[in-house]
């Protein structure tokens, strides 16, 4: 979509029918459905092409947008918020509960510089240059993070003592919140995926990644936002200049009119490029360093299954993990024999999104076995909330005695057998 000849898309935010765009110049266009108000222009008449958010916003150059389910928010560079759109759970942060058609300056926050704004589905959260984190909005999952779940229609303030942070998240699809501190700690709250459910209050995490969060947290399971692969420097970047580079490199994965070599798993080859082995994975560079056939332009594989073999391969051209939950055990146990660190950490958080009452204990043996405490104890607590049908699963009669006695053991000093 090219809005102007002068003016390039630099971001792009989408409730639920309705799309905003911001531009280098700081101008906001909006397009889609309008049933409540949220294309800002003082109707409720859907637009099919981008038409620019004025009213209030026709004098301010904007720095941050925001769409929540069929609310839009906009934060000016000088630290003021707008907001417009639905407004029965008082999202808008306008102290009450109208829609409003046209953006309208959030008074509650006179004398507070704000510098981002995320919108959940049907609440939003601010971020101070000061670094401290408001909110308002639909509680009913805990989202605002205030201890309980009463709506509220002001910014309301999170609590200090956790903070600074730098930077928050949230998004249109879920009722989750997470933030980052200065520091790197990592927070959520809302409504979390089994085992954590509704958290009413920030939880710190062990994470300092807000995508990490997200993969382990979120539910449904999605990112908070937009993953753009791109060679574009920072300076240079914006959402519509990225290059096909990543798109090559997928592209050549397992490609024969390209390759140059062949990895054979289970008598099927896949086809890849010994450079791009060799750089982007240690084991491949010293095998193929130590290689007595060098001119052989194959290479037979035995350890592990087909799929996850050609997950691993296209792990190195993409960077991406694309593999069946129930897999990822085997994949945990590839990362780890190749010290391959970053394939071994996202296959955890591949294990973690596919726990169910069947395949927990096996994961909570695997958790053991490759040392990953966060994940044992993940699988403990959501064996623990389902001990009977945990027990009575074929993962429990194939159980490792000693690791099935020790589990017994953990299980009943957290009281699980009191009854």
């Amino acid at each position: 979509m090219k809005v102007s000849l002068n003016e390039k898309v630099v971001d792009i935010s989408c409730g639920v029918y309705h799309t905003l765009a911001l531009t280098n110049v700081g101008h906001v266009y909006g397009w889609g459905h309008n049933s409540h108000g949220e294309l800002g222009n003082g109707t409720t008449t859907h637009l099919p092409l981008p038409l620019r958010v004025k009213g209030a916003l026709g004098s301010c150059r904007v720095v941050s947008i925001a769409c929540g389910y069929v609310h839009s928010m906009a934060v000016s560079d000088t630290g003021a918020v707008f907001s417009w759109g639905h407004n029965g759970s008082g999202q808008l942060g306008l102290g009450h509960q109208t829609d409003q058609t046209i953006p309208v300056l959030i008074t509650h926050l006179d004398h507070i510089s704000i510098c981002r704004v995320v919108c959940g589905h049907n609440y939003t959260m601010l971020l101070s240059k000061d670094g401290i984190i408001y909110r308002f909005g639909c509680c009913n999952a805990g989202q605002l993070g205030t201890g309980n779940t009463t709506n509220q229609s002001t910014p309301i303030q999170l609590d200090n003592s956790l903070g600074p942070f730098r930077d928050i998240a949230a998004n249109m699809r879920t009722n989750i919140s997470a933030a980052i501190t200065m520091d790197g700690v990592g927070y959520v709250w809302g409504g979390c995926q089994p085992p954590n459910g509704t958290i009413l209050q920030p939880m710190k995490t062990t994470y300092d990644s807000l995508h990490d969060i997200f993969a382990v947290f979120s539910t449904p399971t999605i990112t908070y936002k937009s993953v753009v692969l791109s060679d574009v420097s920072d300076s240079e970047s914006t959402i519509l200049d990225t290059k096909p580079v990543m798109a090559h490199l997928n592209e050549a994965f397992d490609d024969p009119n390209t390759s140059s070599f062949k990895i054979i798993v289970e008598g099927k080859p896949i086809h890849v490029h010994k450079d791009i082995l060799r750089i982007r994975c240690q084991h491949f560079r010293s095998l193929f360093a130590n290689w007595i056939e060098r001119e052989k332009q194959e290479l037979a594989l035995t350890q592990y299954s087909y799929g996850v073999y050609k997950s691993f391969l296209r792990y190195l051209y993409t960077g991406e993990v694309c593999v069946a939950p129930e897999d990822g055990i085997e994949l945990l146990d590839l990362a780890e024999s190749y010290c391959e660190t970053d394939l071994k950490d996202r296959s955890v958080r591949l294990i973690r999104n596919g726990i169910t009452v069947d395949n927990v204990l096996r994961v909570y043996t695997a958790s053991l076995k490759y040392e990953v405490p966060e994940l044992e104890e993940l699988c403990f607590s959501y064996a623990l909330a389902h001990l009977t049908q945990v027990t009575q699963s074929k993962a429990y009669l194939e159980m490792d005695p000693i690791i099935c006695r020790d589990f017994i053991v953990k299980a009943s000093a957290k009281g699980a057998f009191k009854h």
